[in-house]
């Protein structure tokens, strides 16, 4: 249950197992040194103030005053976890996948109830051809946060999946998505809000195209066949062997090579945008 920021709140501390026999069992106001208690956390988000409730990692360090490494002492996937720990200094870490929240704390012999504040959001994406969506399984992102100079800047996130949650401290990203395996690449920055999902669809202008090399127009295509498609300057986009391979190419133009047997065959086409269709080098 998510608390306010106004400070710890006392639980009763666990009954020991097996307490000696000359020691009473402790209570909530009686509680020894070295007998654990109980210190209960949660998080919520900065500024919207609600309770997360999924997707955290929570490890618990001891705080050392003489400079040596701290030291893991618990950890947990629950969302509202009670560990039970002996009285001292801890500090507590909250991580919400790229994100986290950090905060020191004293546990004292009546136990603690405390909180983290973490600001974060998460960030699905998703990809459309003018109105229709693309399947999942064709699209990729990279997520990347943005540097003074360099718009892309240092990479974050990268092989994304559509509709994946990805959760990230708030601020503002730069997103590449990428559609097949070619040169169908859009870019676009997005904002990521404490508290909350940020949807993006990026839209892209492609097309997939079938390659086929053949004796007339619309004849069985040649199996075995070496496919090289070129920018008009020259730069190979892609290769591909088969008797019909299926490439998704960004939209413009384009020249075609085929290979086959020794004999080399070409043609200019252009891919327009959403329009999926066949294109065929006549070997002649």
């Amino acid at each position: 249950m998510a608390q306010d920021d106004t400070g710890a709140q006392p639980l009763p501390p666990p009954r020991p197992d097996a307490p000696a026999p000359s020691v009473l069992p402790p209570t909530a106001a009686t509680a020894l040194p070295g007998i654990p208690v109980n210190m209960a956390v949660s998080a919520q988000f900065s500024g919207a103030r609600k309770p997360i409730k999924s997707g955290l990692v929570w490890r618990v360090l001891t705080d050392t005053a003489d400079g040596s490494p701290m030291r893991i002492v618990a950890r947990s996937t629950d969302p509202e976890p009670v560990f039970s720990l002996e009285p001292g200094t801890y500090v507590l870490h909250a991580a919400y996948g790229f994100a986290s929240g950090t905060k020191r704390v004293t546990l004292g012999q009546q136990g603690l109830r405390d909180q983290v504040t973490i600001s974060a959001g998460g960030l699905t994406l998703g990809g459309s051809i003018g109105e229709v969506p693309i399947q999942p399984a064709q699209l990729s992102f990279s997520v990347f946060v943005p540097l003074q100079g360099n718009s892309e800047g240092r990479l974050v996130v990268s092989n994304a999946k559509a509709g994946e949650l990805i959760r990230l401290p708030e601020g503002t990203y730069h997103v590449v998505s990428t559609y097949g395996d070619s040169n169908a690449i859009q870019r676009a920055d997005v904002v990521v809000e404490s508290g909350k999902v940020t949807d993006a669809t990026l839209h892209h202008r492609a097309a997939r195209v079938t390659l086929k090399l053949v004796a007339a127009a619309g004849g069985e295509a040649f199996a075995g066949t070496a496919f090289s498609v070129l920018t008009p300057g020259g730069d190979v986009i892609r290769e591909a062997i088969g008797a019909f391979p299926q490439v998704i190419l960004a939209e413009g133009d384009y020249v075609l090579i085929a290979r086959q047997e020794g004999q080399v065959f070409s043609r200019d086409f252009k891919v327009e945008s959403g329009l999926d269709r066949d294109i065929e080098v006549l070997a002649k």
